[in-house]
């Protein structure tokens, strides 16, 4: 039975970027949570922390989380902080298979736009450090494939083909 394929880690990691090119190559749905609640309210994601705060922000990621439960299995690309919350670990774990696309600080400090990184506009590489090193133990606690980003986008797309073609048997 076919299970959501959620991709986990840092801003700028790729998961957007691979996630979107794997799912159209193997056929499969492909849903950015980051794109799809700023759809839905109209702001990009630094307008809807500014306007309601990162809560309103991460209760909007678990509802979304939620009603994937009944979706035709795919691609989910997650915001970088969804894993902060258990119940979303646990929706994802129930879910699907977890994917840790871990990318090189230096290499998401060179490609990463702020304004589209409300957690990491403004701040410089000490910050972006801090939160990688609080997050990375949670992504690697619950991610079932850890996928190394950090040789190129190419081999970061076959890599992660590979593993969504497998997951899929």
């Amino acid at each position: 039975m076919e299970r959501h394929i959620f991709l986990v880690g840092m801003p700028g990691s790729g998961k957007s970027a691979l996630g979107r090119r794997v799912a159209l190559e193997i056929q499969m749905p492909y849903l950015d949570t980051d794109a799809y609640l700023s759809e839905i309210t109209g702001m990009n994601t630094a307008q809807i922390y500014e306007a309601f705060g990162e809560d309103a922000f991460r209760d909007g990621e678990t509802n979304l989380l939620r009603a994937l439960i009944n979706a035709t299995p795919g691609i989910i690309s997650t915001g970088g902080g969804t894993v902060l919350r258990e119940e979303n670990q646990k929706i994802m774990r129930a879910q699907g298979y977890i994917v840790l696309i871990d990318r090189p600080i230096d290499d998401i400090l060179m490609d990463i736009r702020a304004e589209k990184r409300p957690l990491l506009a403004q701040k410089g590489r000490e910050e972006i450090a801090r939160i990688y090193d609080e997050r990375i133990p949670i992504y690697r606690q619950i991610a079932d494939v850890v996928l190394d980003n950090g040789n190129g986008f190419h081999n970061g797309l076959a890599a992660l083909s590979s593993i969504a073609r497998r997951l899929r048997v």
